[in-house]
């Protein structure tokens, strides 16, 4: 945890906030903290800044926190086909620690129906998995996610608006043009699953404005591929 992370209802008007469970844990016993140290502070979907523990008992921690910065921008939407149950969670704090905000998860004809049923889709489990990665790269904006378990809908219905105002790009392993080196901002990146899209799939994802674009001459597995290709837009 390279961030402590608070809620906005956890911070009183005094700037005081008190935190217990896995947050205190973690202060205890990883970063060893005592009364007086100034700790990295941000409120999620607010600033940063700073927090100095003023208490600490068994139970809490007490902090008296300024939050007087912006967090780090990146002005990328991704869209994604539902990968594997615990590929997602990988790839759900990868997101976050790499600065997408906004992720709409779509169904494919190679995505299992299964994976539909995973319990980590629920709010309260994609939170989890998108905090730590957050906390990682002390960030505060927390990814908006989307699920569209019907892809053409999506596709023809809500994806011509994504794309408009945004260089938007399919990742296509077999497509002529290759991912730019430095690519414009705002940005919108179409990642498919395991084995890639289908031919009819591509046709509509290139009706709705998205570029087919090539990352190079390997295979590589999704959270791979999109850890380099949203690395791209972190060097651009």
């Amino acid at each position: 945890m390279n961030l402590l992370l608070v809620k906005a209802g956890e911070r009183g008007r005094d700037g005081r906030a008190r935190i217990g469970g896995r947050r205190l844990k973690h202060l205890r016993e990883v970063l060893h903290i005592e009364v007086g140290d100034a700790l990295r502070v941000g409120e999620v979907d607010g600033r940063l800044g700073l927090g100095t523990v003023e208490a600490l008992t068994p139970e809490a921690a007490t902090l008296r926190i300024s939050l007087t910065e912006a967090p780090p921008p990146l002005a990328v939407t991704l869209v994604l086909a539902l990968p594997r149950p615990k590929m997602l969670r990988r790839i759900l704090r990868a997101i976050a620690e790499l600065g997408v905000k906004e992720l709409h998860l779509i169904n494919s004809c190679r995505v299992e129906k299964s994976f539909w049923h995973s319990p980590l889709l629920e709010a309260s489990r994609l939170e989890t998995a998108l905090l730590e990665g957050l906390e990682q790269a002390r960030d505060t904006i927390l990814p908006r996610v989307r699920q569209h378990t019907r892809l053409r809908p999506f596709a023809e219905d809500t994806l011509p608006a994504l794309c408009k105002g945004r260089h938007a790009f399919l990742g296509e392993p077999r497509a002529p043009m290759p991912y730019p080196s430095a690519p414009a901002s705002p940005a919108l990146l179409i990642i498919g699953p395991e084995g890639g899209f289908i031919p009819f799939e591509v046709e509509l994802f290139q009706r709705a404005g998205a570029t087919p674009a090539r990352l190079g001459p390997r295979t590589l597995r999704v959270e791979t591929a999109l850890s380099a290709l949203l690395g791209q837009h972190l060097s651009g």
